[in-house]
């Protein structure tokens, strides 16, 4: 896998070889990113598979791959799956097709998010057709949800890609995403690596471009989204969502439903949020003149600080939820739409 915790820098490739690696890679944020954490935790007990696939050690490395990353539902999804797969099949079995089943689980998110690009794609011509004075569209996104956070196309810069593909003038404006910087760091790699204009920006200033009428859409991507419609995203994704409220900007999330918690209402008060070590606050890294990483403290000794990484927006502040099925309101009505038409 891309060991993300190294670029732009750096492109480096972490080899998972045993369970143990697949969760350290998970909590460390090696691999980030909703979808692919998912699909990464499915490999993680295709490794434990291949030693000791008895009933007692793959329920004990699904807990212990469940536990890595406990905000973003993907991860529990995929292992729950991978182990429901396995449980009815003989144990000389089971690592052959656990193997086989998380492949597939990869190959299932690359057509996800193709299918989700394209749903996307139909708001940002409907968006440019209805733009005022010409130019291209101004998109604003925060963290990274793009091929970096899948295996993939991405979520919320899939329907990005696919304008780029289609021809459709855009330009990104890139959050930094304190505290661990995925935008600065990841998804304005992804965008220059893909030819996509784009500006990077600090986090505070995308209210001050939407009061200028600089920010067509917000587009953002989610680790879990509740039965009625509340998203849980990375922390600062709701303070874009008022501002974007208040500006009469469209906030968009991208959703594959693999990210959807059916068994959630109220986000807010049941969605789980995952508190990092106060390090990614107090600490900043980089890359030196010499081309080495190295680590800087941002504050005097002694200084506390909090690091939740994620925050939820409630659903009244989505303007529409993308997904592969296609594009519904943020409503316990517009999400189970998805399910009545696909039966």
């Amino acid at each position: 896998m891309i060991d993300q915790r190294v670029l732009p820098h750096r492109v480096e490739v972490a080899v998972l070889r045993r369970l143990h690696d697949a969760v350290r890679a998970i909590a460390d944020m090696t691999v980030r990113g909703a979808p692919l954490i998912g699909v990464t935790g499915a490999y993680g007990l295709a490794l434990q598979a291949r030693t000791d696939a008895s009933a007692a050690a793959l329920a004990a490395a699904a807990q212990a791959l469940k536990a890595a990353r406990p905000t973003a539902v993907n991860l529990a999804w995929a292992v729950d799956r991978t182990l429901a797969h396995l449980q009815p099949l003989a144990l000389a079995a089971r690592a052959a097709a656990a193997w086989a089943f998380a492949a597939q689980l990869a190959d299932d998110d690359v057509a996800v998010n193709l299918r989700l690009g394209d749903h996307g794609l139909a708001l940002l011509r409907e968006l440019a057709a209805r733009k005022h004075g010409g130019g291209p569209l101004q998109i604003l996104t925060h963290c990274n949800a793009g091929w970096l956070a899948t295996v993939d196309w991405g979520t919320a810069l899939a329907p990005i890609y696919r304008a780029q593909a289609a021809g459709l003038p855009l330009h990104v404006w890139v959050d930094e995403t304190r505290p661990r910087n995925q935008g600065a760091s990841l998804t304005a790699f992804e965008l220059r690596e893909q030819g996509v204009p784009h500006t990077l920006i600090a986090d505070n200033a995308g209210g001050h471009l939407m009061q200028r009428g600089q920010v067509d859409a917000v587009l953002v991507g989610c680790d879990r989204v509740t039965a009625r419609g509340d998203v849980a995203n990375k922390i600062g994704t709701y303070l874009k969502a008022l501002a974007a409220r208040d500006n009469g900007v469209p906030f968009y999330v991208a959703m594959p439903l693999s990210t959807l918690d059916r068994s959630l209402s109220d986000g807010l008060a049941e969605i789980p949020i995952e508190e990092r070590s106060a390090r990614e606050v107090t600490h900043l890294t980089g890359c030196a003149a010499d081309g080495s990483r190295v680590e800087v403290q941002l504050v005097a000794d002694g200084t506390p600080a909090a690091n939740p990484a994620f925050d939820v927006t409630p659903a009244r502040l989505v303007s529409a939820l993308i997904t592969e099925r296609g594009v519904v309101t943020a409503t316990r009505e517009g999400i189970q739409a998805l399910f009545e038409e696909a039966a």
